[in-house]
């Protein structure tokens, strides 16, 4: 460009002759009079595309296979590679592989799906479950990250779970809704199996778990088409957003709470962001989604799943691939857990017979010790070998109370010491330890002598009732009540 503008300005400025300009700069006289004719160069224009004698007979060969690739497991379609192989192998191409990858790329770029930029109404949400590591009292596992998004204001809320299930979906909208104050009024989702039970063309056979989350909150909703998850493509963006900025390098706490505390705290901040393109800052335009929502219902919601089951004759209920133990006099019935995403209640009728810290791990099994010693008073030789008693860790009078109880009683001692266990069905172990303690140092070491000292540590004096502080009451007299009718009751 610097020499084209050389030569216009000594022919056409500086009166330099055409010949002399020729010498110069070693050109030809039409293509002096080409930078002459135009202030610029004019812009390639390349001849008509070659044809491609080799490779010609097989683009369709190509486009055929990229066709079918479609159809295919998305980790076991042809490369470029594989198909000028099966080009030379089956089809006799006898080019070389650069030009079948110009080719491949080439219809690969026109097959490419195009988008239409969608408008999102305020107090629209879509929501999805993405995947994500962290680490949790030290160990590194996998999280499930509840996301989801308003389209409208591109406010984000994102929950963290130990998996994916119907109660962490619950709990994950329930959390949403509360940081969002209102609940949007249509909510995307793709096809997960704890909302979609069946597809049936475009209709779906929900689930009851779903249904009653949508019960309650009254809010809408819309599935994407089987796999296109594409159709609710902001809060899958905002998946990778939050594993990217949030979840780099992989961060470590002490619990899932405070994960949840540190993601929570992330969303609130980045209310003060303007979005690209828009004057207002996220948390100005969520006020106006705020004026679409549906309010929150005063009734809380609890987001559980309910599961019929048995005990067995261990005394155990499972849920979701895990044991929990019930008081052994309801081995055998049937009984309904009710998992949150914190605990496992199981109740027979309408009574909670047990009540567990939820486990997310598989195949473990939670006993709690209280739930045997009515077996075990019955069975006292099972005592030092039952597994629900390994590790239960007692205040030492325990032990030495058992010691007292087995000298003085014998074996008859180990069925008085679990007698004096049973006193935790309804006493905390602090309060019958005090109780255990008064006992032995006043040499009263049965069950009984035990149970008396701990239900009188829990009765309450008499207090006098004064009456400083309450002058009105001074202004009334109350006669002495007449005792003389209880004298017929004594002997004369």
């Amino acid at each position: 460009m610097n020499e084209w503008t050389e030569i216009r300005r000594k022919v056409l400025v500086e009166g330099r002759s055409k010949r002399s300009v020729m010498a110069e700069y070693r050109m030809s006289h039409p293509t002096l009079m080409k930078i002459l004719a135009s202030p610029e160069p004019a812009p390639y224009t390349g001849a008509e595309r070659r044809p491609k004698v080799k490779l010609g007979p097989f683009l369709a060969v190509i486009d055929k296979i990229l066709e079918d690739d479609r159809s295919a497991p998305p980790k076991q379609r042809h490369t470029a590679r594989r198909i000028f192989e099966r080009l030379r192998d089956e089809h006799g191409y006898g080019g070389g592989i650069t030009v079948v990858r110009d080719a491949v790329a080439r219809a690969r770029r026109h097959s490419k799906e195009v988008f239409v930029p969608l408008s999102h109404p305020p107090g629209r949400a879509q929501f999805d479950f993405g995947e994500a590591t962290v680490e949790i009292a030290g160990v590194r596992r996998k999280a499930a990250l509840g996301v989801m998004t308003l389209p409208y204001s591109d406010v984000y809320f994102v929950s963290a779970y130990p998996r994916e299930c119907t109660e962490t979906f619950q709990a994950a909208h329930v959390a949403a809704f509360d940081f969002f104050q209102g609940v949007p009024t249509k909510t995307d989702y793709d096809n997960t199996t704890i909302a979609v039970r069946k597809v049936v063309g475009a209709e779906r056979e929900l689930t009851v778990g779903f249904l009653r989350l949508e019960s309650h909150f009254l809010f809408d909703h819309r599935f994407c088409r089987v796999g296109r998850g594409n159709e609710k493509g902001h809060v899958e963006n905002h998946v990778g957003y939050v594993r990217r900025n949030l979840l780099v390098p992989v961060p470590s706490f002490p619990s899932w709470a405070a994960f949840n505390e540190y993601l929570a705290a992330c969303c609130y901040a980045d209310l003060f962001r303007r979005v690209r393109g828009k004057a207002e800052t996220k948390a100005e335009r969520l006020e106006v989604d705020r004026l679409v929502m549906l309010s929150l219902p005063a009734e809380r919601f609890e987001p559980r799943r309910i599961e019929q089951a048995t005990a067995n004759s261990l005394s155990l209920v499972r849920f979701d691939r895990n044991d929990y133990s019930v008081p052994s006099d309801y081995a055998h019935h049937p009984v309904t857990a009710v998992g949150s995403v914190e605990q496992v209640r199981i109740c027979c009728g309408t009574e909670v017979v047990a009540s567990h810290p939820r486990s997310w791990e598989r195949e473990q099994v939670s006993f709690d010790p209280r739930h045997y010693l009515a077996l075990l008073e019955r069975k006292p030789g099972a005592f030092d070998h039952a597994r629900p008693l390994e590790g239960w860790a007692l205040p030492q009078c325990f032990w030495l109370l058992r010691r007292r109880l087995e000298a003085d009683l014998g074996s008859r001692g180990t069925r008085e010491f679990i007698k004096v266990l049973r006193l935790l069905e309804g006493a905390g172990v602090g309060e019958l330890a005090g109780a255990i303690s008064q006992a032995l140092s006043i040499g009263a070491t049965g069950s009984d002598a035990v149970a008396c000292i701990l239900h009188h540590r829990r009765d309450r004096p008499v207090g006098l009732f004064s009456l400083d502080g309450h002058p009105q009451l001074k202004l009334f007299s109350i006669d002495p009540p007449d005792l003389g009718a209880y004298r017929v009751l004594t002997p004369v």
